[in-house]
């Protein structure tokens, strides 16, 4: 049995919605055992965030200007064409992916990193869109610490509890 076949997400943690007007946003918290230099690489390099993220890059998002996110696992593959509005090194990277703002900090906490990631979706979405997160950043924090178990989104991350994670957090989230 791999490391990915025994793969299980633990409980919705971390992980809170704001509303400002007609805006919603999903903010998830993770504490990593990593450096702030190691999870930024994996944030902004595409063949790291082929690893873990539910999209491709068509370049580097660590420097400011336009790319190309393509989503993954979808049935049919969405493009935005975005820009990277922010990429701070290693401490805050800003983009648009489709019609949502996203917005990754990275803070020293010992010899890891607090993750913090902002992300505007839509209030129907949101617990879905936190059940998601919720994995790739596992996957993240996996691939990071040099145990990778590979991509794990779309219809695959059915069989590694997305579903219960969805409902935990909609549950959280008064959905």
């Amino acid at each position: 049995m791999s490391k990915r076949d025994e793969y299980m997400p633990g409980p919705a943690a971390g992980a809170e919605v704001r509303k400002d007007g007609e805006k919603w946003t999903l903010v998830l918290v993770r504490e990593l055992r990593h450096s702030p230099q190691k999870v930024w690489n994996a944030l902004t390099d595409p063949a790291s965030l082929r690893e873990w993220a539910p999209f491709d890059a068509d370049r580097s998002l660590a420097a400011v200007g336009p790319v190309k996110l393509s989503t993954v696992g979808t049935p049919t593959p969405q493009v935005s064409e975005t820009e990277v509005t922010r990429a701070d090194a290693p401490k805050l990277l800003e983009y648009r992916w489709g019609d949502n703002d996203m917005r990754w900090e990275l803070e020293p906490l010992g010899d890891g990193t607090r993750l913090t990631l902002w992300h505007n979706i839509d209030r129907g979405f949101i617990a879905m869109g936190a059940a998601g997160w919720h994995i790739c950043l596992d996957v993240l924090d996996r691939l990071v610490g040099d145990e990778p178990i590979g991509r794990i989104v779309g219809g695959e991350a059915m069989k590694f509890g997305w579903p219960r994670l969805n409902e935990e957090y909609a549950k959280r989230f008064g959905i």
